[in-house]
């Protein structure tokens, strides 16, 4: 089972996908972007950090209370939300840029996107 943290966009997550009903539709349906997994576990979901994209000292905190939790997490998404903050509202964070550098540094597995609703 793949235990999932998912990160929202601050600014649009509620106006867009009130209560994330998307993603946890999504996961629990194994579509879209959680299509690749047996099976999915959403074990938290964050904001970004806010503009103008703290992403990275958001995901330490994130993942040093998961760690005090004992939540194992195996991959991170970038919410829907997050993509199309970056597509259509210019939002700063380099996506690519992030990826990498989360799977560098904290060693977690990253996928943009969750959904296509």
């Amino acid at each position: 089972m793949a235990n999932v943290l998912i990160v929202t966009c601050n600014k649009i997550r509620d106006i867009n996908c009130v209560s994330c009903l998307k993603c946890f539709k999504a996961a629990e349906l194994k579509d879209g972007e959680f299509a690749k997994y047996d099976e999915v576990n959403i074990v938290g979901m964050c904001g970004c950090g806010d503009c103008p994209g703290l992403v990275m000292p958001k995901l330490t905190l994130v993942l040093e209370q998961a760690d005090y939790l004992e939540r194992d997490i195996d991959a991170i998404h970038f919410g829907t939300c997050v993509l199309k903050a970056c597509k259509t509202a210019a939002c700063p964070i380099d996506l690519e840029k992030v990826s990498k550098m989360i799977k560098t540094k904290m060693g977690i597995p990253v996928t943009v996107g969750t959904h296509n609703y």
